[in-house]
C-alpha cells in the first residue's frame, strides 16, 4: 500500500508545479505573442498567487537567455515538431530543459514538478510526452548538447543578426560581449546623498548582514555582493538609496548640473537618472522631467517621493516638444534617448527576440528628431548629454557625427571620466562581468 505524501510535501508539489507552468506561459508570452518580459511577469504575478514568484522569474529570465540552445535540443527530442496550439506545451518542455541544464534542482524533482505543470496547462494527455523527453535529455545530456552547440545561435544565445551587428561594431570584443550580456547581472545602489552618504549607508548594509562594495569613480555608488530584493534593503522605502547600474549612476555625473540651473530630463520615465541629477545638486535645480508615456511617468512621480526630490513631471513627446514648459531656455539637458537597448540584454534578455533588424533604422530616426528638437531648447553655452543603453555604432557616435555635421552651434566636449572606451565622438562602455552595463554618452555645448 503507497503511503499518503505528507501535506507539505503535496503543498510544495503543487507550488513547484504552479511555478513552472506561470513560467511556460510567460516564456509563451514574450517568445510567441511579443510582449515583454516585464509586463508578461506582471500579468502573470497578477493572476496566480499559489506560487513560488522567485523560482517563476528564474526559470523566465533563465529560459529567454538559454532560448536558441533549449530550442535545438528540444527540436533534436521531439519526433515531431508540435502543433501551433501546443507552443505553450513547448515553453513548458523549455522550463524542464533550463532546469536540467543550468540549474541546481535536483533532477528528479524537476521532471516531477515539469510533468506536474502539464496538467496546469490543460493538456493531462501530453505528460507522457513530456516526461519521456525530459528523461532522455538526462541520458544523452553529452551528445545533445555537443551537436547544438555547433549552431552559432545556440552558441551564443543571440539571434544570429543581433550577433553580425555586434561583431562588425566591435571586432576585437564581440565574443566578450556576448558572454557578459548573458550572466546574470551584479545588483548596484546610488546612495542619496540629500539623506545619508556612501560610508553610513554601507555600514546600515552591513549592520543588517548585506555585505557591498564601493564602485571606484562614483561617490555614492555602492555593489552588493549578493542581490537581494529592494525592499529588504535598510531604509529603502524612506529614500536612503536607489537601485540604479553603475554605467547608468555615470549619467549624472557627467551632465554635472549646478545648483540653481535650470535642468531638462527629456526622456524621464522611469525616473532613475532624474533622481540621480536631483540628488547630485542637493535637489536645488529647476528641473522639468518629461516622458511620452503617461503611465511610465506615474513610476517617476513614485521615484521622486520615495527620495523626497523634487521636480516638475510633465507629458509630452521630446521628438516634437509643445508645452510651455519649454521657456526658458535649459543649461543642462540629459537626452536619455529610446535605443535597441543592446547594452542591457542582461537584465531584459528578451530584448534579444523581440528586437528585430529594422527596428534599428526607426530608432535612428527617431534619437536624430529628439537631437533636432530638443537642441532648440538649450541655452547659448548650455551643455547636453546625449545617452543610450545601445551597443550599436548607428545608434552612438555615429548618431552623434551626423547631428555635429547639421549643426554650427555645436560643439562637442571630452568627457572628464576615464570609464570606458574613447570614440571618434563620445565614450563607449560595453558591459563588465560583475561591473556597468553598456552605455554610450555623449557631451555636446551650444556655442554662445
Amino acid at each position: 500500500m503507497v503511503e499518503p505524501r505528507e501535506p507539505q510535501a503535496q503543498q510544495a508539489s503543487a507550488v513547484g508545479a504552479r511555478s513552472r507552468a506561470a513560467a511556460a506561459r510567460i516564456v509563451h508570452r514574450v517568445r510567441d505573442r511579443g510582449q515583454s518580459l516585464t509586463r508578461a511577469l506582471q500579468d502573470q504575478h497578477d493572476g496566480d498567487s499559489a506560487r513560488d514568484p522567485a523560482l517563476t522569474q528564474e526559470m523566465s529570465y533563465g529560459v529567454l537567455r538559454m532560448l536558441p540552445r533549449l530550442e535545438a535540443l528540444a527540436a533534436r527530442l521531439l519526433k515531431h515538431p508540435l502543433k501551433p496550439s501546443d507552443r505553450d506545451l513547448e515553453c513548458l518542455i523549455l522550463v524542464g530543459l533550463y532546469q536540467l541544464e543550468a540549474m541546481a534542482t535536483p533532477p528528479h524533482a524537476a521532471v516531477s514538478a515539469t510533468v506536474g505543470a502539464v496538467r496546469l496547462l490543460g493538456k493531462p494527455g501530453k505528460a507522457g510526452l513530456v516526461n519521456a523527453l525530459l528523461r532522455r535529455f538526462q541520458r544523452e545530456r553529452a551528445e545533445l548538447l555537443e551537436a547544438v552547440l555547433e549552431q552559432p545561435e545556440a552558441r551564443w544565445l543571440f539571434p544570429s543578426w543581433l550577433i553580425a551587428r555586434i561583431r562588425e561594431d566591435w571586432p576585437q570584443d564581440w565574443e566578450q560581449v556576448l558572454r557578459v550580456s548573458n550572466e546574470h547581472p551584479p545588483m548596484a545602489l546610488r546612495v542619496n546623498r540629500t539623506r545619508d552618504d556612501r560610508s553610513s549607508y554601507a555600514r546600515l548594509l552591513a549592520d543588517a548582514g548585506i555585505t557591498a562594495r564601493p564602485i571606484p569613480g562614483l561617490e555614492t555608488g555602492l555593489v552588493l555582493d549578493t542581490p537581494r530584493p529592494a525592499r529588504t534593503l535598510p531604509g529603502f522605502d524612506d529614500g536612503l538609496a536607489s537601485i540604479q547600474d553603475s554605467g547608468a549612476q555615470l549619467a549624472s555625473v557627467l551632465l554635472g548640473a549646478r545648483t540653481g540651473q535650470r535642468v531638462l530630463d527629456a526622456c524621464a520615465a522611469p525616473g532613475g537618472k532624474t533622481a540621480a541629477i536631483l540628488e547630485q545638486a542637493q535637489n536645488a535645480l529647476d528641473l522639468v522631467a518629461v516622458d511620452k508615456d503617461a503611465t511610465r511617468l506615474e513610476s517617476v512621480r513614485a521615484t521622486l517621493g520615495r527620495l523626497g526630490l523634487d521636480a516638475r513631471i510633465l507629458q509630452d513627446d521630446a521628438s516634437s516638444p509643445q508645452g510651455a514648459w519649454r521657456d526658458p531656455p535649459f543649461d543642462r539637458v540629459l537626452l536619455d534617448v529610446p535605443c535597441s537597448a543592446t547594452g542591457v540584454i542582461r537584465r531584459h534578455p528578451d530584448i534579444k527576440w523581440l528586437r528585430r533588424p529594422d527596428d534599428i533604422a526607426a530608432l535612428q530616426m527617431t534619437q536624430g528628431q529628439m537631437l533636432d528638437a530638443i537642441w532648440t531648447l538649450l541655452a547659448p553655452g548650455g551643455r547636453l548629454l546625449y545617452a543610450t543603453c545601445s551597443l550599436l555604432a548607428d545608434e552612438n557616435h555615429q548618431q552623434i557625427a551626423a547631428f555635429l555635421s547639421r549643426r554650427a552651434d555645436a560643439c562637442e566636449l571630452p568627457l572628464e571620466t576615464d570609464w570606458g572606451r574613447p570614440l571618434p565622438h563620445g565614450r563607449q562602455l560595453l558591459p563588465v562581468s560583475g561591473g556597468h552595463d553598456g552605455f554610450y554618452y555623449a557631451l555636446i555645448e551650444k556655442r554662445a
